[in-house]
């Protein structure tokens, strides 16, 4: 399977092993791949076999550096429910999560959507999270404390999560659709554009679109981004640790079908360093009860001080790399200022202008990188933003700025 490049800033990871892994992880984003090719038409002549009274559960959980993997078991279809399935297991040592003379990692299932790529039949994707034997969450199991947080809040928190993708050729130095060793026309007709000499990879797009439509996911949308070959989709709205559930599901759906492609699909939030080219965000759309309701402005503007207060610790939480994207550039704010504004795009914050005509509603988080994990930043947004003793940063009403 393809591995996203994908590196969050904010998972502890055990020495040893861990590091080991995550050298060899960086090392693979520069080596070259090839494509082996397989008849997808001998496949199906298997995946079509009717299955009677059992049912495929691709059991998904996320590895030391944030990527997801995967393994197949068979369950009776009547317990292919989310109270039924059992826990499972998996060789931590391989994946840099446990020593070899101790290597069992405990998956347990925590969110079922339909398998897109076992269409017939009740196939099922679990996504779990991951316990040591004795039943404490793994340093990287960033699922447990961000639920911890959600557990039992009153405000109804919703997310809507851009996520941003940069796909390149199995050579992992070519962008899709660039031409090799040289650089396509300047930025400006890729976004949202249509033709062969513009829109490079819209058929993983597509793909990727209507898998996540099959598995049940929350898929609000999807368009070309700004830099060539680089390609976003929404998650949302979705509620509390669903936000997070979902993208990461997403995101193994979106590798699983650039699998298929024979592309390579990175997370990097800056994987074109030279030259005038956007980088790549997961920019976080969030809102509480409170905000959607009239009067929500000003609980909105409150919310956006207590980020800035905090904005170090958010953006050391947002992201590996993500200070070569956030450099003031490219519809960013610098990642030394912390700003809001409406319908800026250069600002920390951005609300939008319907946000601020009616009153309510919500705002945009700009500054998580493409390759964040979901569960800390819409954990953090969530604490920070309803610490009812939280600090305030003190921006001024015409600058709504402030220097961090």
């Amino acid at each position: 399977m393809l591995a996203f490049s994908l590196i969050p800033h904010a998972l502890v990871l055990p020495s040893g092993a861990a590091h080991t892994l995550l050298q060899t992880s960086r090392l693979a984003t520069v080596t070259m791949a090839e494509r082996v090719q397989m008849d997808p038409a001998v496949l199906n002549n298997y995946m079509s076999l009717p299955v009677q009274g059992k049912v495929q559960a691709e059991y998904l959980w996320i590895d030391a550096i944030g990527e997801v993997r995967s393994k197949c078991r068979t369950v009776d279809a009547s317990k292919a429910t989310l109270k039924d399935l059992p826990s499972w297991n998996y060789d931590g040592s391989s994946t840099g999560q446990a020593p070899g003379e101790d290597s069992e990692v405990v998956i347990k299932p925590r969110a079922i959507f339909r398998d897109p790529f076992r269409p017939v039949g009740d196939n099922i994707l679990v996504l779990t999270d991951t316990y040591t034997p004795g039943g404490t969450p793994l340093p990287t199991n960033t699922r447990a404390p961000a639920e911890a947080i959600f557990r039992g809040n009153t405000e109804k928190p919703w997310y809507g999560l851009e996520q941003e993708y940069t796909l390149f050729n199995l050579d992992k130095v070519t962008p899709l659709g660039w031409p090799k060793g040289g650089y396509p026309g300047p930025q400006g007709p890729y976004y949202c554009g249509a033709g062969a000499d513009r829109s490079y990879g819209r058929a993983i797009s597509e793909a990727h679109y209507k898998a996540c439509l099959f598995a049940g996911l929350n898929i609000g949308g999807t368009n070309a981004e700004v830099m060539p070959g680089q390609w976003e989709y929404q998650i949302g709205p979705c509620e509390g640790i669903d936000a997070a559930d979902q993208m990461m599901v997403s995101r193994y759906i979106l590798n699983r079908v650039c699998e298929d492609f024979g592309v390579y699909c990175t997370l990097d939030p800056k994987p074109i360093e030279k030259g005038d080219w956007n980088g790549a965000g997961c920019h976080t759309n969030f809102s509480t009860e409170k905000m959607r309701k009239e009067g929500g402005f000003a609980v909105i503007e409150q919310a956006i001080r207590r980020l800035g207060a905090k904005h170090k610790q958010h953006i050391a939480a947002y992201g590996e790399g993500n200070e070569r994207r956030l450099t003031g550039k490219h519809e960013t704010a610098s990642i030394n200022t912390f700003s809001y504004g409406v319908a800026n795009r250069g600002c920390s914050i951005r609300i939008p202008r319907s946000t601020e005509a009616d009153g309510y509603g919500y705002f945009e988080d700009r500054r998580p990188a493409s390759n964040c994990d979901p569960y800390v930043v819409t954990s953090m947004i969530f604490k920070t933003c309803m610490d009812p003793n939280g600090e305030e940063a003190q921006i001024t009403s015409k600058s709504r700025e402030i220097i961090v």
